[in-house]
C-alpha cells in the first residue's frame, strides 16, 4: 500500500469534506454545499471595524483592525471557489485573521461569478477593486505605496492577473495555492488529482465555467511572456495539491526574472488547508500576515 502523504488530521478532514462535497457539473449544488458549510464555520477573531461597501460598483467588505491609524498596508483580497462559488462570507474568518495579525486593512472583494459571468468579469472586478483601494488608501489610513493583492485558489489567480495588469500599482502579491495554467499538465495534477479533496475533475470544470482563452496571460498567468517588474511575491502552497507544480513553476519564472519571490510549501496538507482547523494552517496564516506587515 502506498503511504498516505497527508497528516492524520488532514486526512480525516479531507475525507469528511469530500464526502459532503458534490462532484463537478452543477454550480447550484456546489454553492448549496458551501452555504451549508457556512453554518458550522468557526468565527474569526474580533476586528475593530468591519463594514460592507462598494468599490466602483463591486461589493467589498473592509476589515480595519485599528481605525484612525495611518501608513498601514492595504490588502485587496480575492476569495477562492473556482470562480464559481464562495464570497466574502465564506472567507470572513480568514480575512479577519489576516487583518488582526498583520495590522493591515483588508478589502475582501465580492467579484462576479461564473458561469453567469465568465471571464473577464471576475478579472475586471478585481482590477476595479484595486483601483478603488489605491484611490481610497489615505482615507482608509493606509499608505498607497503599500497596497498588496492577495487571494487563495481562484482568488490567487485573480491576484496574479491583477498584478500582471497593473504592476506599478501594487507593492506585493500573496498567492495561496493559485491555479496558474489552464493546461493542467503538471506532475502534481497526476499525483494528487484524486483523493485529496480538490480533484483534477473539479478544476477542469471550473476552468470550463470561467472561460477565456487558456493561452491568454490574464487567464493563465504562467503563460505571461514577461514577468520582470512584478512586485515582491509570497506563494503559499500545499504539498498534496494538484496545483502545487503550477505555483512552483511560477516561482521559478519570477526568480529568474529578478522578482523577490518566496515559496512556503507546507507538507502533509491539501488544497484549501488555510481555512481549516489545523496547526499548520495557523502557522501559515501567521507567516502570511507577518509578510504582509513587512510589505512596503
Amino acid at each position: 500500500m502506498t503511504r498516505d502523504e497527508l497528516s492524520g488530521a488532514a486526512r480525516r478532514l479531507c475525507d469528511a469534506m469530500a464526502a459532503r462535497f458534490p462532484g463537478p457539473g452543477d454550480a447550484a449544488a456546489l454553492r448549496a454545499a458551501v452555504a451549508a458549510g457556512e453554518a458550522v464555520r468557526p468565527a474569526g477573531p474580533e476586528v475593530a471595524s468591519v463594514y460592507d461597501t462598494t468599490a466602483g460598483g463591486v461589493p467589498v467588505r473592509v476589515y480595519d483592525p485599528a481605525p484612525g491609524a495611518a501608513g498601514r498596508p492595504l490588502v485587496v483580497y480575492f476569495h477562492g471557489g473556482g470562480w464559481v462559488m464562495c464570497g466574502p462570507d465564506t472567507h470572513d474568518a480568514l480575512c479577519r485573521a489576516l487583518a488582526a495579525a498583520s495590522g493591515a486593512v483588508v478589502v475582501s472583494t465580492g467579484y462576479r461569478l461564473a458561469p453567469e459571468h465568465p471571464w473577464p468579469a471576475a478579472a475586471d472586478d478585481a482590477l476595479t477593486a484595486l483601483l478603488w483601494a489605491r484611490a481610497e488608501a489615505l482615507r482608509l489610513g493606509c499608505d498607497p505605496r503599500r497596497v498588496v493583492v492577495a487571494g487563495d485558489s481562484s482568488g490567487g489567480n485573480l491576484a496574479a492577473v491583477t498584478a500582471l495588469r497593473a504592476p506599478e500599482l501594487v507593492a506585493g502579491q500573496l498567492l495561496v495555492y493559485p491555479p496558474l495554467d489552464a493546461a493542467m499538465d503538471s506532475a502534481s495534477v497526476a499525483a494528487y488529482g484524486r483523493g485529496y479533496f480538490h480533484t483534477a475533475a473539479h478544476m477542469a470544470w471550473y476552468w470550463e465555467q470561467y472561460g477565456g482563452d487558456p493561452a491568454h496571460p490574464h487567464v493563465s498567468p504562467l503563460r505571461a511572456a514577461r514577468v520582470a517588474g512584478l512586485p515582491r511575491t509570497l506563494l503559499v502552497l500545499a504539498d498534496c495539491d494538484p496545483l502545487r507544480d503550477e505555483g512552483l513553476a511560477y516561482a521559478r519564472r519570477l526568480g529568474r526574472a529578478g522578482v523577490d519571490c518566496e515559496v512556503r510549501l507546507y507538507p502533509g496538507v491539501f488544497h484549501g488547508f488555510l481555512g481549516l482547523p489545523l496547526p499548520v494552517a495557523e502557522t501559515a496564516v501567521a507567516g502570511a500576515a507577518a509578510w504582509l506587515a513587512g510589505t512596503g
